[in-house]
């Protein structure tokens, strides 16, 4: 269920998202849309973000931007986003959402894996704030939402490659919230426990796993894709003004 809340100050706003055609990403996607922002997104795949793109604007009357790109291409995520500022204006809402967490063996892990996985998880978060850090500046301010993840901290173990990645953001985000700080550019990152989207139900889950694991929340729900949107459209808001260089855990309190 998308939050009842909307924030003002979000209506024409110049929304950035990343991997936002499928998962969490199509919820932030449409809850951003929903606000009555300008919402642009980049995907790799093409079907499921134009059929996205036409149920939102058939149900709310605005159509995302869809950017097709692959965010290894580090020339193609920094011309998506100039696309996405040319059509909205500056970027004042940027969240890295795209990540892929494959499971790996650390025994079978290559360089060529290792790198590819980074460039995935990574490597991008960086160079999409560099690119639309000078149009937020522009701007008077902006806000930068970087999904971490709590894989790291409940110490999975089939992804190393992967949860290193998200340790990696926390770090990243309190290193940009100390040097964009001084332009009015908040950095934070959300960490979300485990959210039951597509591609985790075809994957991972089974009846018994998610049962096991709903037992240790505080809240006894499963988490979907829309419960990450309130969280992400307060720090994308004026709510937050003053905070940065955070990370929000977003977990039903399993941690």
């Amino acid at each position: 269920m998308m939050p009842s809340a909307k924030f003002p100050d979000l209506t024409d706003a110049s929304v950035l998202i990343t991997g936002g055609g499928s998962g969490i990403g199509a919820a932030l996607t449409e809850g951003f849309a929903l606000q009555g922002a300008k919402v642009a997104f980049i995907d790799i795949a093409e079907a499921p973000s134009t059929a996205l793109c036409d149920r939102i604007e058939k149900e709310i009357g605005r159509r995302p931007l869809f950017l097709n790109a692959d965010l290894r291409d580090i020339e193609a995520l920094r011309a998506a986003a100039a696309k996405a500022a040319k059509a909205h204006g500056p970027v004042t809402v940027l969240i890295n959402n795209a990540a892929l967490d494959t499971r790996h063996a650390a025994e079978e892990v290559t360089v060529e894996f290792w790198d590819d996985n980074q460039s995935i998880n990574l490597r991008p978060h960086f160079f999409s704030a560099q690119a639309v850090a000078p149009g937020m500046r522009q701007a008077g301010g902006g806000s930068i939402i970087n999904f971490t993840s709590t894989s790291f901290l409940i110490n999975h173990p089939d992804m190393p490659s992967y949860t290193a990645a998200k340790a990696g953001i926390i770090g990243l985000t309190k290193g940009l919230a100390g040097r964009f700080g001084k332009d009015r550019i908040r950095v934070n990152a959300v960490a979300p426990g485990w959210v039951i989207t597509d591609r985790q139900r075809e994957l991972w889950v089974t009846d018994e796993v998610l049962a096991a694991h709903v037992a240790k929340q505080c809240i006894k729900d499963v988490m979907q894709p829309e419960d990450m949107v309130g969280t992400c459209l307060f720090l994308a808001s004026d709510a937050s003004r003053m905070l940065t260089a955070q990370t929000l855990i977003v977990d039903g309190g399993y941690l």
